[in-house]
């Protein structure tokens, strides 16, 4: 028996708030830094902290998500400036309620649903086809979003056909 198995590689695009968070760590970084060489000493303290800041939040603000489906099963890793992998999640499409395109009329129901929870592991652009699935996360029902392509989303579609729907 052969498995089915799918890779696919998705760029989140970035946003304002990522440049913000970018430049303006930086910014703020190297201003401490001058400052704490020509006012005060004590500034390079709060400059090393910055920097540290720096190491951990820049990474995020690059990120691409690897979608791995085999035999029904969607691993999704959260890649950080091509480096650092991290596993996020792992979903067993078989559990899911409902897996269908965000602006689909099936998705009306949990689209208004404020309570539940939002995971978006997509580009964040609207204008490209994004599904939503309906799954349990622990104990929590929620929406997890992503951006299969054609060939993956008929991957998925084959391996639970009642609740996948490509419209």
């Amino acid at each position: 028996m052969s498995d089915l198995y799918y890779e696919l590689l998705v760029k989140k695009e970035t946003t304002a708030m990522d440049r913000v968070k970018k430049y303006g760590l930086i910014f703020l970084t190297a201003v401490f830094v001058f400052s704490g060489l020509f006012i005060s000493p004590l500034l390079l303290v709060a400059a090393i902290g910055l920097g540290v800041a720096c190491y951990f939040i820049i990474p995020g603000t690059d990120l691409e998500f690897e979608y791995l489906f085999v035999n029904g099963e969607l691993d999704i890793d959260k890649v950080m400036s091509k480096s650092k992998r991290k596993r996020v999640i792992s979903l067993d499409i078989t559990q899911a309620d409902l897996i269908a395109p965000v602006t689909s009329h099936r998705m009306d129901y949990y689209n208004g649903n404020q309570k539940m929870k939002t995971l978006d592991y997509s580009s964040g652009n609207p204008e490209h086809r994004r599904f939503a699935m309906i799954t349990r996360v622990g104990t929590d029902a929620c929406r997890v979003i992503i951006e299969p392509d054609e060939k993956m989303a008929q991957s998925i579609k084959n391996s639970a056909p009642s609740k996948v729907f490509l419209d």
